[in-house]
């Protein structure tokens, strides 16, 4: 008979260097992080971001293979994204991929090993946070000026 009551609580149980048994977690999973933190909720948001930055990209495929379609398929494209939905879309993927790129200008800080002590981190994060309502609203503006 097994020490063990449950099969899937075998892959938990463990040893430490000295010998002593412990019990360790599978992995660590969401009820480990402090939603509420900047730490967390930076590097959750910016692999939010990663994937709308790649729904964003699908929409830029679709208007290309629209341009090469011809101009009836380029019509409807330009008309859905000159739509509310469209444009709203849009402005979304702007914000998330300022986002995601001052994300991982913080990412690159910390991989040269700089910005670790906790002041330094809140600071960067509350930066990319502004930097990324900034330079959204610079993108759109410059957009609405040249338009």
């Amino acid at each position: 008979m097994s020490s063990v009551p449950d099969a899937s609580d075998a892959t938990m149980l463990g040893r430490r260097t000295d010998g002593t048994p412990v019990r360790r977690p599978l992995s660590p999973h969401l009820q480990v992080y402090d939603m509420m933190q900047m730490t967390s909720a930076i590097s959750i948001s910016h692999r939010a971001t990663g994937i709308a930055w790649t729904a964003g990209a699908v929409l830029m495929v679709w208007w290309l293979v629209a341009a090469a379609s011809g101009p009836e398929a380029f019509d409807r494209v330009q008309w859905f994204l000159g739509s509310f939905v469209g444009i709203l879309m849009l402005m979304g993927v702007t914000a998330a991929a300022w986002f995601h790129t001052l994300a991982g200008v913080r990412h690159l800080f910390w991989d040269a090993g700089y910005g670790y002590d906790i002041p330094t981190t809140y600071k960067s994060g509350r930066a990319v946070l502004i930097g990324t309502a900034v330079l959204t609203a610079l993108t759109w503006l410059a957009l609405l000026i040249s338009w």
